[in-house]
Order: structure tokens, then sequence, then C-alpha cells
């Protein structure tokens, strides 16, 4: 007797096969669905190659974002980006159209699965922030030798990723919660992640708290990994260490993920398109079976997606009808031949117990601009970034006589971070982009004086100059870092 959910309505889910092995896995998931009698019903719609081939940039074509608009859920195959046509990843633009910020991966040993962690019970969870940081794609050529990509970080984007990952870890029942950063250099965004971290926890006094250095994270998962439950961390980090703890359980070719917001929830499978074995049924389904499983949990349909877990378990664990990725060379079977086992499997249960959950609850976010006005604001100087192939010395010397008699002074030039003038006695190796900071002689408020777009004319006329930065206070602190070597 297959266990169901009972009393559910059928929920409408966009479904994106997707590109290469895409459609073979989603017919395989949907094989399993029909035989599990899952609650969900599927409205087929187009976003990757296909999309791009019809000259559609962003890879997801209106028809298919108004889908996924309409029933606020998605599974999705994996979507190529090809190379000649496009400028878009299709699967950032379902992201930041939808606003998916909290990405969820689990990861965690699956029986028959064998790895060179294979017994040490991980089981963990990467929440990855998933829109910000350098993701945000701001890239610009400072020079024609050198490119600044901008490190975006807000209060409100760390705030909900961090209670998503508080709240993923009472909804699965998970004691700890780890906040890692690299908060011991970029002291002012990933800086804010550890602030806000500090800030939130005390809401969650059930959830035991720790901070680690993103390096050591790394370093910790491969010497230790099972002393992490759930870990949090920002767009570049999450990216970087949840590929690498999917290869301490198999790979990718078995990691599901979810993509979660406030207005939509986007479950996927990890693993690329593998054109190089597309159409011959070889391809394991057994990632976005997982990612399935998933969004059965978040519809509310527990006992289902338990059902076809311990299915792919027992399947697993007993090995004897497993894709070739999973099996001895020569020994593999057909992805038609796994799913008739994985749905033969279906109402047993396996040695390996699937987790209690519960649902997951985000905090709603106001639909408006976020903006926190400080007691007090003041503007004590600029930084204007130059274009130059003098040394150190002359530049320095040039913008001296420049700033002289403004209401400026010039206080340091830096290059790549370290400051180069005046000289500290370092040996840095100069390329031709500087950081020139002047500082008001007297503290303004607003945009400051009309000295500051004059000061920028004026060196416009002797040098090339690209963007200006204001240096701020904000409540009495500074809004801003100091190059290595600034006394």
């Amino acid at each position: 007797m297959i266990a169901t959910s009972p009393a559910l309505a059928k929920t409408l889910v966009t479904a994106l096969p997707g590109d290469g092995i895409g459609p073979e896995v989603f017919e395989a998931t949907r094989r399993i669905f029909e035989a599990a009698e899952a609650p969900v019903e599927w409205e087929v719609a187009e976003a990757g190659a296909a999309v791009f081939r019809k000259g559609i940039a962003s890879g997801a074509p209106r028809e298919t974002l108004d889908s996924i608009a309409r029933n606020r859920i998605a599974l999705k195959g994996p979507l190529e980006t090809p190379v000649g046509y496009g400028n878009k990843s299709a699967n950032v633009t379902l992201r930041k159209h939808f606003e998916l910020y909290a990405n969820i991966r689990p990861v965690r040993e699956l029986p028959g699965v064998k790895t060179p962690f294979t017994g040490r019970g991980i089981d963990m969870v990467i929440v990855r922030e998933n829109v910000e940081d350098v993701y945000a794609g701001i890239e610009h050529m400072q020079t024609p030798d050198v490119a600044q990509c901008l490190k975006l970080m807000t209060r409100p984007g760390c705030e909900r990723i961090i209670r998503a990952a508080f709240g993923l870890a009472q909804a699965e029942d998970r004691r700890k919660l780890t906040c890692a950063t690299k908060a011991n250099i970029m002291k002012l965004t990933e800086g804010m992640m550890k602030r806000v971290f500090e800030e939130v926890g005390p809401d969650y006094p059930d959830i035991a708290q720790d901070h680690i250095i993103i390096d050591n994270c790394a370093h910790q998962l491969v010497i230790a990994p099972e002393q992490f439950d759930v870990i949090v961390t920002s767009n570049m980090n999450g990216d970087i260490i949840s590929d690498l703890a999917a290869g301490l359980v198999g790979g990718l070719g078995i990691a599901p993920s979810s993509n979660l917001g406030d207005h939509a929830a986007i479950f996927e499978a990890v693993h690329g398109s593998a054109p190089a074995i597309a159409g011959k049924g070889l391809a394991n389904p057994t990632a976005l079976l997982s990612a399935a499983i998933m969004m059965l949990r978040h519809i509310g349909a527990f006992e289902t997606a338990e059902t076809i877990e311990q299915a792919l378990f027992i399947t697993l664990a007993e090995g004897e009808n497993l894709t070739g990725d999973l099996s001895p060379r020569g020994h593999g079977v057909g992805t038609d031949k796994f799913v008739g086992q994985v749905i033969e499997n279906l109402g047993r249960t396996s040695n390996l117990p699937s987790r209690a959950y519960r649902p997951l609850e985000l905090k709603a976010w106001p639909d408006r601009t976020a903006h926190t006005e400080p007691a007090s604001r003041e503007l004590i100087g600029v930084d204007i970034f130059l274009e130059s192939s003098l040394s150190a010395a002359e530049l320095g010397a040039s913008l001296t006589a420049i700033a002289e008699g403004s209401a400026l002074r010039l206080d340091s030039i830096s290059n790549r971070g370290v400051q180069v003038w005046p000289a500290t006695g370092g040996r840095t190796f100069l390329v031709d982009h500087f950081d020139c900071r002047f500082m008001l002689n007297e503290p303004a408020a607003g945009n400051g004086p009309q000295g500051i777009s004059d000061l920028v004319k004026a060196i416009g006329q002797k040098h090339s100059w690209m963007h200006v930065e204001k240096l701020q206070r904000f409540d009495g602190k500074d809004a801003f870092e100091r190059p290595q070597g600034e006394s």
C-alpha cells in the first residue's frame, strides 16, 4: 500500500524539462510521481537552449515567466547557456526575476553511493544567499588592463537569508547553524553578514550558533564534515562550498537544490545537461527526483515525499539496478530500468530513515524600497579613481598641486588596495589604476560643497578619471575601509 498525503488538492507546477538529459530525467520523475499518486499536475514550459535559438536573450520567454508567476512553483531540469548566441544564463534570469534569494542545498550520505567519506554520517544543509554579492554582475573595465566587480551586500539581504537558515533549521529539527564569512578581510560586506547573524541569533535560542571563516569552513568540510548541521553564507562562498560538499557524498549528479523567495519557488537538479549522453536513455534522475521530493515537502505533501524518498533509498542501497554513474563499469542499467525499480519499491521502508520535516515558514518582507536613515550623516572626503602611467610620487605631486586652495586636500594614493603615496617603504607593483583619497578640510552634510565637483573637473583636465566614491560617516562611524599601509 503506497502512503500518500491525504486530502491534498493537486498543485499545478510549472515544469521546465530543460536541455540535454533534462527531458529524460523529468519524464523519469513524472513517472515516479504518477505511480506514487503525488498531488501534482504539470504545466510544461520552455527555457534554455531552444529559447536562446529563438533570439530571446534571457533564455526564458514571457510565457514561462507568466506560468511560474501564476503557479508560484516550478521544477526545473538542467539549462544550457549556449556559446555564440544568447548573453544571459537562463538560471540567473529566473533567480533574479523572481527574487529567489534563498538557495537550499541538502548534503546527505545516500545508501549505496560509495565515496571516501562513506560512514561519516554526513547530513547537512548549505543555505546560500542567491541574488547579491559579486553575482549582482556589476562589472566595469576601469582601464584596458584593470577590471572591477562590485560586491554588493545589503543588511536586508543578509537578514533574509539568515532568518531563512534559522527557519530551515527549525523546520528540519536541526540543532546548529554556522555562519561562514570572510569578515576578517572584507569587514564591511562579509562583516555585515556576521554582524546581522549575531543580531538576529537571539531570536532563535533553541538553535546553537557559531561563526567560521569561510576558508577554514572549506578545510573543515573535508577534515570533519560531520560537525556541520546547517551552514549559511554569502552568494559566491555558498556557490563554492555547496559544490565541495556535494562532492563528499557522491557529486553533483545526485545533488538537489531549491531556490526560494517571497513570490515563487524553483526546485532543480544541480548537475549540467550532459549532452554526451542525451537521448541515450542512460541518465541518472536521482538529482531531479530528489529536488522534486523537496518540492513535495514545500507544498505540504510530506507522506508522499517520504514514500518516494524511501523507495529511492532502497533502490540505491540494494544496488541491483543503478545507472552507469553509480555502478561498476559495464554494470549500469538504463534510466527506464532504474525508474522501474524505484516504482517497484514504493511502499517499502529502508534502513535509512527520512528526516522529520515541518513546513518551512519564510518571513514575509514588505514590498517597498528598503531604507535606513542614520541619525547623523557626514561627508568627510572622496575617493577619485584615476587611470595614469605616472609613478606614485609623480601623481601625488600633480594632484597635490591641483587640490591646493580647494576645499579638499590629497590624503593618500593607493594601488590595488595598498598605499603607495605617501611612500610607506613597501615594494608594490603598480598598475595604471589609482585610488586617490581626498579629505574635506571641514566635514560637510549632503553631497558636500561645490568644491568637490570643481576638483573633479580640474583633475579631469590633466588626468583620466573613471569614478568617484563619497567617504561618509554614519552615526559617527567611518563608512569606508582604509588601504593597506594607511595609518
